[in-house]
């Protein structure tokens, strides 16, 4: 069945949740943020440190790290290296005809890294496929088998509706499981990043992963070594999110790019902070994480949160 997406975008906070809706609102219908218990004391932060070369940096302290609100520094309450954190994964994949002569490759790329990322009874992810519109097709379970069943039976046919995808997967599955910051959301898409069909816009999307706290990682499928404007819209996504995006030259390297995402999703640092100011506005705010003194490490982290509208 395929999902029917909104056209608004609901205004729920992406400060940490401690309670879950009583009841999941159907996907056409807007999320009510006045089901949702708030505590807008702190901010989490997940984020990965690597050198020049890539390499990740594991053995950095709460005393090597300054953070900044809106350009005003922040007092950090807890600090945490999250190597093992368990993973709430949505894997979005382009099932529309511009990828059909990639599709194979795609499809044995996405089984092994499900085979290999995914921990039954710690883990869980959901596949969602997009072409002329976004379809559900597993939910959210720490089965690699039925995942992977679920990937093999895509077939490629249709438009293009990124977008849709990207906000479906944010407002009604990763958003909606908790407890929060007990996981560490992630989006891995995998397309030419070219949307043709989408009701909700790019940057609409991005709002939604932002407010469900998850990161967009991308593996492009475009192949010919010319920069293109998707490959474009999958760079922005992913900066502005804290992931990072792929561009394998072969479809023979989507496999290596898998293996990238699920390595740094295992190399983690966690910050919380009580924003000072402290603002129910509504609002999106600025955040920026650096390594004191080292301007040899790159930090990278989601840009900001949206704060609650009390």
């Amino acid at each position: 069945m395929k999902a029917l997406l909104p056209v608004a975008v609901c205004a729920t906070a992406t400060l940490f949740l401690v309670s879950a809706p009583a009841q999941k609102p159907s996907p056409s219908e807007p999320l009510d943020p006045n089901r949702i218990v708030l505590d807008v004391t702190r901010v989490n932060m997940l984020f990965t440190v690597t050198d020049k070369k890539g390499r990740f940096i594991t053995d950095l302290t709460k005393e090597d790290f300054a953070v900044t609100e809106n350009k005003k520094p922040q007092m950090i309450q807890q600090f945490t290296a999250e190597t093992d954190l368990p993973l709430r994964l949505a894997i979005l994949i382009d099932t529309s005809n511009s990828i059909r002569d990639r599709f194979k490759f795609e499809q044995q790329a996405a089984v092994e890294f499900i085979n290999s990322t995914v921990r039954p009874r710690q883990d869980k992810a959901l596949i969602v496929s997009f072409d002329s519109a976004a379809e559900l097709v597993s939910d959210l379970t720490d089965d690699p088998e039925k995942l992977a069943a679920a990937v093999r039976g895509l077939r490629p046919g249709g438009g293009t509706a990124l977008y849709d995808a990207l906000f479906f997967a944010c407002r009604d599955k990763l958003q909606l499981d908790q407890p929060r910051e007990k996981f560490r959301r992630a989006l891995v898409i995998v397309s030419d990043g070219d949307d043709n069909q989408s009701r909700v816009t790019r940057d609409q999307a991005l709002e939604m992963a932002q407010k469900a706290d998850a990161v967009v990682y991308a593996i492009s499928t475009n192949i010919s070594r010319i920069d293109s404007d998707g490959d474009k819209v999958l760079r922005y996504l992913t900066a502005e999110t804290g992931g990072q995006a792929f561009f394998p030259f072969k479809v023979q390297d989507l496999a290596q790019s898998f293996e990238n995402i699920a390595n740094e999703l295992r190399h983690q640092y966690n910050i919380f902070y009580r924003p000072e100011p402290l603002l129910t506005d509504g609002q999106y705010h600025k955040v920026d994480v650096k390594v004191k003194g080292r301007k040899d490490l790159l930090v990278r982290a989601r840009k900001g949160y949206y704060a609650p509208n009390l």
